[in-house]
């Protein structure tokens, strides 16, 4: 249900919006719609979805709701097809983000004392960024590692006594495997870890916490709202606790974008609250989770939504990095002998690996080992991520009369 403050800040920011963001002031103003429209909950849920398509269609600041001399940060998400999303922010959307961030690791136990190793990316990711300003904004100490270079990672984790570490859970596992490796467990401080960017199941959970002797935390955002650090898992371990005092979040049917009760499973809809650089209304994020009724038990007073449990669109992240079929689509074209037709099976091992195999196929079969490496080069080089290949003969992968299924994601099925 609505507060009075957040119907207060939503009306604020669909004022602001309409007068001065490039986006909604042509949607809006096509569509006949006014800052004083919107009087209750139900005038708000008529409004229409922000989509993912119309901010890459604004590239590269038509989201920009502030003049230039206001901003003092892009940042931009990971790349899909085509132009990339860039958000712009303010000096106070900076601050609110440390904030939130702040009370993340407030709900994650820390104290000032702690040392925090920040192995996520910088640059135009937000994450690094993100977790930085936050531990600064604690009080605790940074550690800005940045991502790769695990040899170096694990000296400074035993030289600084490192009590907590900020990754994706695909490196922790790498790292946990490389402490395996060197027998070097009991020379490390770690106590936590907070865990970003990519679902994961509870067999790779497990094994990391068993192996590294620490706690895990699921944090959870993306660029087009500040990024991670708008909600974060607690010790309960019963929901993720989101900042309703910066985000208004809404579950839709994806199909017919009908808002659902709490507790009914669908996609997640947000809407930023004092967002300046680039507010959000109603913002599709195509990440399926639930909102969680009643108090938690660990008497955090913020409200929770579920764990993710995966994509209402054809995305399938893997080591971090976002996969779509548009994506596979043009870079296989770019391979002579290679022909439309192929499949992306993701599985992980029992050690908690993932793994992505791309079949597809080819008219020349004589060809098959040097189109599978030119594909994995590809990929590589183009992607940043490191996969199988299957060249297989024409005819050989199942056809369709309706939208063909490219996607096979094995990874999860433990979770339920």
């Amino acid at each position: 249900m609505m507060t009075d403050e957040q119907l207060q800040l939503i009306q604020g920011q669909i004022a602001r919006v309409i007068a001065h963001s490039p986006l909604y002031k042509e949607k809006y103003g096509k569509l006949g719609i006014q800052a004083g429209d919107i009087r209750s909950q139900a005038d708000f849920e008529k409004l229409p979805f922000t989509t993912k398509g119309e901010l890459r269609e604004n590239y590269p600041l038509g989201v920009q709701c502030v003049p230039d001399e206001e901003v003092v940060r892009i940042h931009s998400s990971s790349g899909t097809t085509g132009k990339p999303i860039i958000i712009p922010y303010t000096q106070q959307d900076i601050d609110d983000w440390a904030d939130m961030f702040a009370r993340c690791f407030a709900i994650a136990g820390l104290d000032k004392r702690d040392r925090v190793q920040i192995t996520t990316g910088y640059g135009l990711w937000t994450a690094g960024a993100g977790f930085q300003a936050g531990v600064e904004r604690f009080g605790a100490m940074a550690i800005p590692m940045g991502p790769g270079n695990t040899e170096k990672q694990l000296e400074m984790m035993i030289d600084l006594q490192t009590t907590v570490l900020c990754s994706t859970s695909s490196y922790a596992l790498l790292l946990t495997e490389m402490v395996e490796q060197k027998g070097i467990r009991d020379k490390l401080a770690l106590k936590k870890g907070i865990m970003g960017s990519e679902r994961w199941g509870n067999k790779m959970r497990d094994r990391i916490e068993q192996e590294l002797g620490i706690q895990l935390y699921d944090i959870y955002g993306l660029t087009e709202i500040y990024g991670p650090g708008i909600s974060i898992s607690c010790d309960a371990d019963s929901g993720i606790h989101y900042f309703d005092d910066f985000i208004y979040m809404e579950i839709i049917d994806p199909q017919t974008g009908e808002v659902l009760p709490i507790g009914e499973e669908g996609e997640i809809v947000i809407t930023t609250l004092r967002k300046q650089g680039a507010p959000l209304i109603r913002y599709r994020t195509h990440d399926i989770s639930r909102l969680l009724p009643g108090d938690c038990p660990c008497g955090c007073p913020y409200p929770r939504h579920d764990r993710i449990m995966g994509r209402s669109d054809d995305m399938v992240k893997v080591k971090g990095v976002n996969i779509y079929p548009g994506q596979v689509d043009s870079l296989l074209q770019t391979v002579l002998g290679v022909s439309s037709e192929y499949q992306i099976i993701v599985n992980r091992d029992d050690g908690g690996r993932d793994s992505m195999l791309l079949r597809f196929e080819t008219p020349h079969p004589e060809r098959k080992g040097e189109l599978e490496t030119a594909v994995i080069k590809l990929f590589k080089s183009k992607v940043g991520l490191t996969i199988l290949a299957e060249a297989l003969p024409m005819q050989s992968l199942p056809r369709s009369e309706k939208k063909t299924k490219r996607i096979f994601d094995n990874r999860f099925d433990d979770q339920q």
